[in-house]
């Protein structure tokens, strides 16, 4: 064979292990893609169920699932029953079912809250609500008041020492009539219980809860049964 004729041969030898290698490689890539593909069950459609789908699904299922994940409880409260029935009528149109449950108050923890005084009706506090609102006066709200008369709460504490400084500070501020008064937890009071409360839930029992003086919200995980 001639040089020339040698040189060719080369030359078709390393041109058809390129092709073969390339021919290789996209056989590959094909074979793993189409297996990534084959793989996936309409991955556009999987989607976190919401708390009202949860409780659809029935005891067994929930517990099933609970023990999958984590659950974070809201507690909402304390309440006496009457203001408990008006919190969960308020809560009805979240649909939440099973998810809502009371767990009865055994402390008997006092705390103090800083309000306006006895107003005779709803829009006389209102009015007071936005004078102090006008004097940059924030942290206040609105609420029912013994005897069917109403106030304007300025914060509850869980220390006199606390609320007695808050009052002091208004009055700094040129905010008259403010008084200091005790808001007893007797036995006898409630908490409402919302389990796996997803954001919108949590942001309207924020709303509530300006509606309810003296009740807080803790978010924690759920006792397990």
């Amino acid at each position: 064979m001639t040089g020339r004729g040698m040189r060719a041969l080369v030359v078709l030898l390393v041109v058809a292990n390129v092709l073969l290698f390339a021919y290789a490689r996209l056989e590959h890539a094909a074979q793993s893609e189409g297996g990534r593909l084959s793989m996936q069950v309409e991955p556009e459609r999987i989607r976190p169920m919401t708390a009202q789908e949860v409780a659809a699904l029935g005891p067994t299922k929930v517990a099933a699932a609970a023990s999958a994940a984590p659950t974070a409880c809201v507690e909402w409260g304390p309440f006496a029953d009457a203001d408990r029935a008006r919190a969960e009528a308020d809560l009805q149109p979240l649909a939440l079912g099973r998810l809502v449950s009371v767990r009865p108050v055994v402390s008997d923890a006092s705390s103090y809250w800083v309000n306006v005084g006895a107003l005779a009706t709803r829009a006389a506090a209102e009015r007071r609500a936005a004078e102090l609102r006008a004097q940059a006066i924030a942290d206040l709200s609105v609420v029912d008041y013994p005897r069917g008369q109403f106030t304007v709460s300025l914060g509850v504490f869980r220390s006199e020492s606390a609320a007695n400084a808050r009052a002091e500070t208004l009055a700094a501020r040129g905010v008259a009539g403010t008084q200091v008064e005790p808001r007893g937890q007797p036995n006898g009071q409630s908490m409402i219980v919302v389990r796996d409360a997803r954001e919108p839930v949590l942001a309207r029992l924020r709303e509530l809860q300006s509606q309810y003086a003296g009740t807080d919200i803790k978010v924690a995980p759920c006792p397990t049964s």
